[in-house]
């Protein structure tokens, strides 16, 4: 019995790979009967809520680890193998500050380099026309690469062909961020759960502006649909591989942009196609209320990410607030 509560005793059906995690899990983890000595419950949480380094991990880290380690001390005590929890014992402050950070403005494409970009993705032979259509959902409807990899053929609602700058919209119900094979219960890289922020089952609809129902629409007509439904999937698998999209957005940059953006911190991840987008709307005047809804994200972290990437917002407040007070100060 290991310090979390589990049996780790080898079942003679478990496979050997199961049996080998288990082995270490075993082996590298505290008995239950060492937290009775005095400072072994502070030396484990401490182990728990740094990084292998040694130092303190990031705030919001600590307080998840911290809260796992105190729920699996909480069934202990519940399985009466510890009469008490030596976590709760422990007089320690939790972080206070927070790990989101304002985003920097450097990293966010225009619309002339994001098309660059997918162009020179789809230069890529064979992977990269497939890939055109993954990128653009991140930089036109906002979406996290984990959530545009889960879209399928009924999520997608495009207007009649005939219907020129029509807008289409998505419909969101699932993410698969990457787990590692050794992390999922059936071996995949990668674990479908919910969306962020949202319980399961829940929805999140994002619109799809007319560039992007163009580019939707290629990508439909040309690549046959993959397992499930999927729109995103490998030359050779029945899932997008990461390293297969990072590879092409690697090497995207080297004919995309010129050698001063390739020096700068310019679209260096995929998920800056996302914070351009949302950039973009924020830009365009939408009001944070709706981005927020569209990114699937809160409004206070909307504002707190996306604070500096809004431009021309204050001279705009100062012409309304001024034609407000302008108004009031008619004495017709």
């Amino acid at each position: 019995m290991n310090n979390w509560g589990f049996n780790t005793k080898r079942r003679a059906d478990a496979p050997a790979e199961v049996a080998e995690r288990l082995r270490w899990l075993s082996e590298n983890t505290r008995a239950l009967r060492d937290f009775a000595a005095p400072g072994v419950a502070r030396e484990v949480l401490e182990a728990a809520t740094s990084r292998l380094d040694g130092q303190r991990a990031a705030p919001d880290t600590v307080r998840k680890h911290r809260m796992l380690l105190s729920n699996a001390m909480d069934y202990a005590v519940e399985l009466e193998l510890l009469d008490n929890s030596p976590i709760k014992a422990i007089k320690w402050r939790l972080p206070t500050t927070s790990t989101t950070r304002e985003l920097d403005r450097r990293s966010v494409v225009n619309h002339r380099q994001a098309r660059a970009l997918l162009e020179a993705v789809k230069a890529q032979e064979p992977s990269g026309p497939r890939l055109v259509a993954f990128f653009a959902l991140m930089y036109y409807s906002g979406l996290r690469p984990e959530e545009a990899i889960t879209v399928d053929r009924t999520a997608i609602t495009l207007p009649p062909a005939t219907e020129l700058n029509a807008w289409g919209e998505l419909h969101l119900t699932s993410a698969a961020p990457h787990a590692g094979s050794h992390w999922t219960n059936d071996g995949s890289l990668r674990e479908t759960r919910a969306l962020k922020h949202r319980v399961k089952g829940e929805s999140r609809p994002v619109p799809i502006p007319p560039q992007l129902v163009a580019i939707l629409r290629t990508h439909l007509a040309e690549f046959p649909e993959g397992t499930e439904g999927r729109l995103f999937y490998g030359v050779r698998a029945e899932t997008l591989p990461s390293t297969t999209y990072l590879q092409a957005w690697r090497a995207a940059p080297k004919t995309a942009l010129t050698p001063r953006e390739q020096a700068s911190p310019l679209a260096r991840r995929p998920y800056d196609l996302r914070h351009a987008c949302v950039s973009t709307w924020l830009n365009a005047g939408a009001s944070p209320t709706q981005v927020a809804e569209w990114a699937g994200h809160g409004v206070d972290v909307l504002l707190k990410i996306y604070a500096k990437c809004v431009e021309g917002q204050d001279e705009l407040a100062k012409r309304r607030i001024a034609a407000a007070l302008a108004y009031e100060d008619d004495p017709t």
